[in-house]
């Protein structure tokens, strides 16, 4: 026998007379405080951190994130070398066009200017006699100067020591230029005092107009030297990341091999023809510029510099040996307890560095038609020598006229010596002028096309692993 619970009342319903307690929907909690962020928001940084996550987590998504880094990595390969390549290219071409030739031109000012002083005092020992081709060289001389300084002061920058070289000797040029006029118009009434206004010409000239120009040499030379830094380094940026986007390229294509067996996949393999070509390119193209600057500096600017300063020896000394016989051992100077003749003092000296030049200049010649002239120069030297030292002894035995005509005189003079000596000696500058600008354009020719050429293939490159990449997604739709 079956007994009902004792409790069976049924649940209280609307008809039991019983309330029903109505159902309250949850409530919202209170506010956040001021100043306090709600921490259930998500952003939007982490919301598409989490998606990609999740984007990660399948090989579409994968695909996708691959083919976005290897096209930056492609486009930032070709865009580093087309920055790089362009700095340097622009550089070599103001080692041709710019740095060498204003070199060139403040090696030409300080020349005209030893020059002019040298026709300058052979003008003053002719006297009378002095020739038209004597007054013409320092007329010439003067005019060469003044066209140089206009096109280095147009090169300058603003403010530079360049400039305050340049703008100095503009104003010594017209103040040299007066004490000549006035030494000669005395020397032509027979005043002696056109011997002492030469003189401060001439301490003008050797104190403050040649040690300015051969200031405004030594700068141009620098700027020469930082160009040539500017254009020879290799881009060791661009060929690391070269090296960088091939080796993700391999990556990639041998991931998917691992995963479809496919051996070629046409978008990757042009990724990375585009890349391999640039990469070469690059070295090689590079590679040959470097040698062909490195090429125009060893046998082109070192020779012109040495030549240059063997030049301006010369001039100095044939300028000593004209205004020792102006002076008449007027000037003197004191050295280790015994006294000289200031003038042939300063010819020795100089005598010595023509000497050393013309050497290191036969040294650094690196064919026949360099050295040739070199040579022909060291005979003359000789000679000059010999015909200084033939003078030299008359003016001390007082013999002063025959003295003179061993200087300036019409035949087997030192003149004649000295002009030769000049003569080979710009023969051998033009010489290596001509293969500084041969090997200099080389090098700049050697990188012409590549800035372009590398940006374009860049994007190529890019387009091409995009391509790669979407017809490996198109086989999961």
């Amino acid at each position: 026998m079956t007994h009902p619970p004792k409790s069976s009342a049924a649940p209280p319903g609307p008809g039991s007379g019983v309330p029903t307690v109505p159902v309250i929907p949850p409530q919202p909690g209170p506010p956040a405080p001021a100043g306090r962020p709600d921490r259930t928001r998500r952003t939007a940084f982490v919301e598409g951190a989490d998606r990609l996550r999740a984007a990660a987590t399948t090989e579409p998504g994968r695909l996708r994130i691959i083919g976005a880094l290897l096209a930056l990595l492609v486009v930032a390969f070709g865009a580093v070398t087309a920055w790089q390549t362009t700095d340097r290219a622009a550089a070599a071409d103001d080692v041709l066009h710019s740095s060498q030739p204003l070199s060139s031109d403040a090696a030409d000012i300080y020349r005209s200017l030893a020059d002019a002083n040298t026709a300058a005092s052979s003008g003053f020992l002719a006297g009378g006699q002095e020739t038209a081709a004597s007054r013409d060289r320092y007329e010439k001389d003067i005019s060469t100067a003044a066209a140089k300084l206009v096109t280095a002061a147009a090169a300058s920058d603003p403010g530079s020591p360049s400039e305050a070289a340049i703008s100095k000797l503009n104003k010594l040029l017209p103040e040299y230029k007066g004490l000549v006029e006035r030494a000669r118009t005395y020397n032509r009434q027979g005043y002696p005092v056109g011997g002492a206004y030469l003189r401060y010409a001439n301490d003008k000239m050797q104190n403050e107009m040649l040690p300015a120009a051969e200031d405004l040499y030594t700068k141009e030379n620098q700027r020469l030297r930082a160009d040539y830094a500017d254009a020879t380094p290799y881009p060791w940026a661009a060929i690391a990341l070269g090296v960088l986007v091939l080796a993700a390229l391999a990556w990639v294509q041998h991931r998917n091999y691992r995963r479809t067996n496919r051996v070629l996949n046409h978008g990757m393999v042009a990724a990375t023809a585009t890349a391999t070509v640039v990469l070469l390119w690059l070295v090689v193209g590079h590679s040959v510029a470097r040698a062909g600057l490195n090429g125009s500096y060893d046998h082109g600017v070192r020779s012109l510099n040495v030549l240059h300063d063997a030049r301006i020896a010369s001039l100095k000394a044939r300028g000593n040996e004209n205004l020792s016989l102006v002076a008449r051992g007027a000037e003197t100077v004191t050295v280790g307890g015994q006294t000289y003749d200031a003038y042939y003092y300063d010819f020795d000296k100089d005598m010595d560095v023509l000497g050393k030049g013309l050497a290191e200049a036969e040294k650094l010649a690196d064919d026949r038609a360099g050295s040739n002239p070199v040579q022909a120069a060291e005979g003359n030297m000789t000679v000059w020598k010999k015909r200084h030292a033939s003078a030299r002894t008359e003016d001390e035995n007082g013999n002063y006229q025959q003295a003179l005509d061993k200087v300036i005189g019409a035949k087997g003079a030192t003149g004649e010596c000295f002009d030769s000596v000049d003569d080979n000696l710009k023969n051998a500058i033009a010489h290596e002028q001509t293969e500084f600008r041969q090997s200099a354009g080389d090098g700049r020719d050697a990188m012409t096309g590549l800035p372009i050429g590398a940006a374009v293939l860049g994007v190529l490159g890019a387009a091409g692993a995009l391509l790669g990449i979407g017809r490996r997604l198109s086989e999961y739709r």
